[in-house]
């Protein structure tokens, strides 16, 4: 790769982390003003990065149009298939993925063990129930507060085993551990004799994309050890995420050379 291409991507990388003067890129980059304007212009001429008033570069739309249909062209389920059939082989269990309109959760995937001794009687396109499964409450929590409580206050709450929750009260409840954990559980709440944990696949932009889980009967392992394959499950997510374009957030800080203030504004038509 050029190293023009290279120092274009990093200078886009920088702009995507708060607005910088010309004189703030090029000290960070080490490299003369005139060489990071000749970039910039080229990036400002594609709609990649735009200048204010001000004389500070920020993104540009046509790098949100990019990004949207980067969004759009993102196949969750076949982005998933590889890392999610070794997380069933080393696990020996079964794993569901679901999707979430923004009302109702849907599996769009299921991978069961080769030699299944019990087979789930959850089928690809049947709903999940938010309020007693462990995909349900994932995408649940994954709402502002706002929106999972006006959600929660109009969904339907049947009984279907004697620890499904009951209630907008409990369900709110059980979300906002989730949104603190980083991951959900189904305790015999939708079948009688499965146990469940689940938790959250990452887009680019954060929010959540897909809800994955792992489905054990009673009869194989104990809820307690089917808490214990959490571990599994987040290496798992965090590898779908990543594959999804999904980046973690960058310890707080702010990079050298990108301080706002630190130079006059330059004139960027006249470098020196």
């Amino acid at each position: 790769m050029s190293q023009s291409l290279l120092r274009a991507i990093a200078l886009l990388e920088r702009v995507a982390g708060g607005t910088a003067t010309l004189g703030e890129l090029a000290e960070a980059e080490g490299v003369h003003k005139s060489t990071v304007l000749r970039l910039l212009r080229v990036l400002e001429d594609s709609g990649y990065v735009q200048r204010t008033d001000d004389f500070r570069y920020s993104l540009g739309p046509g790098l949100f149009r990019l990004a949207q249909q980067a969004l759009d062209d993102i196949d969750v389920r076949a982005l998933a298939a590889p890392r999610l059939r070794r997380l069933r082989d080393d696990v020996g269990q079964t794993v569901h993925v679901a999707a979430f309109d923004g009302r109702t959760a849907t599996y769009v995937d299921k991978l069961e063990p080769r030699d299944a001794a019990v087979r789930m009687a959850s089928r690809i396109g049947s709903p999940a129930p938010l309020h007693c499964t462990a995909v349900g409450k994932v995408f649940l929590a994954a709402l502002p507060v706002p929106e999972r409580e006006a959600l929660a206050a109009t969904l339907d709450y049947p009984r279907l085993t004697p620890n499904t929750l009951a209630s907008p009260q409990e369900l709110l409840a059980a979300a906002a551990e989730v949104a603190r954990r980083g991951w959900a559980h189904d305790d015999a709440e939708n079948e009688t004799f499965i146990n469940c944990v689940g938790a959250p696949v990452l887009g680019p932009d954060g929010r959540v994309l897909a809800a994955v889980s792992i489905s054990v009967p009673d009869v194989l392992l104990p809820r307690e050890a089917v808490h214990d394959l959490v571990p599994h499950l987040l290496s798992a997510t965090q590898d779908v995420s990543r594959a999804c374009g999904y980046l973690p957030a960058p310890p707080t800080g702010t990079e050298p050379g990108t301080e706002p203030g630190t130079e006059p504004r330059p004139d960027e038509e006249s470098v020196p």
